[in-house]
């Protein structure tokens, strides 16, 4: 380093960028301290103290806590491939497993990389305090996300196509069900198939599942997608799907955005058609679920007496 007419900006950004501070002894002199401070002959340090104006205890701890300001702004805005390899996300998740890792470092390990002066973790925490949860991240659209500074169009379908994915495997798990047995395997099938979806919507869809002789679900369909308040299904449309399909009974699906389950007098009213519409053509209706926000907030026609 040549301190020769740098100015006391120049010398404290030195010191911020290398971490070095200055030090009062017991002795009663100044000296630096920090692990970069081999770069320094003594006689730089002498130039350094000298030109800092550091004569006194006080003078001293001014502008070490400036240096500590300045290395804790640094580290927040500094690009993660600089952090000690402690704090970088894909070193803790190598080391310690996924699951120990806060969510910020996993969302800072599905953007990459920092933009506009903050790292990948910094935009994270931005993205969570913006949304609060994983839910209302995935609720967002891509604009709305887009707003976050630092966050373009590139970032934001990451973060999608990443909630897609956790989706995708509860959907992969309800695959397996060989064989719906009774109410709590409709009541598992429904929410792990649909649940990750339709819990965060916005929107009412009303869905049928429609199964073999064996009760072993074949097809999923999407009837409709409604207002907030309602949606519109068609028993035509059902019977449609269940005969192109060779569907011996079917599950009715729907969700409330609202987040209360309790079926209201149209929702009974319009199940009533369709189970009645089935029993002309010997497809059996085996339930009628209501989603709400949480895993445990569902309604079950069957459980209640509504359908049998």
């Amino acid at each position: 380093m040549n301190s020769n007419g740098e100015s006391k900006k120049e010398l404290l950004d030195f010191l911020i960028n290398n971490t070095i501070y200055p030090m009062w002894s017991k002795k009663g002199t100044i000296f630096l301290k920090g692990s970069k401070r081999r770069l320094l002959t003594e006689d730089k340090i002498k130039e350094i103290i000298a030109r800092l104006n550091l004569k006194t205890v006080e003078e001293c701890e001014k502008v070490r806590r400036e240096v500590r300001e300045g290395v804790a702004a640094r580290k927040e805005t500094r690009p993660i491939k600089e952090w000690v390899k402690e704090e970088r996300p894909r070193e803790m998740l190598l080391k310690f497993g996924p699951e120990i890792l806060p969510l910020s470092k996993i969302l800072a390990i599905i953007l990459r990389t920092g933009k506009e002066g903050a790292s990948a973790e910094e935009l994270s925490k931005r993205l969570l305090n913006r949304f609060g949860t994983l839910r209302e991240i995935d609720a967002a659209p891509v604009p709305e996300i887009c707003k976050i500074g630092g966050i373009g169009q590139a970032k934001a379908v990451q973060i999608k196509a990443a909630m897609e994915l956790g989706k995708r495997l509860y959907k992969e798990n309800a695959e397996k069900q060989k064989r719906i047995k009774n109410a709590a395997d409709v009541i598992d099938y429904v929410s792990e198939y649909y649940g990750p979806y339709l819990r965060a919507a916005k929107k009412e869809f009303f869905n049928v599942i429609l199964l073999d002789v064996k009760n072993k679900p074949i097809h999923n369909a999407e009837l409709s997608k409604g207002s907030v308040n309602a949606s519109i299904v068609d028993p035509k449309e059902i019977m449609k799907e269940a005969t192109l399909k060779t569907a011996s009974a079917i599950i009715l699906v729907h969700n409330h955005p609202s987040g209360d389950t309790e079926p209201s007098s149209e929702d009974i009213k319009i199940t009533n058609r369709i189970v009645q519409a089935c029993n002309l053509v010997g497809i059996k209706v085996l339930d009628h679920i209501i989603i709400g926000k949480n895993k445990e907030d569902y309604y079950s026609f069957a459980k209640s007496g509504l359908i049998t």
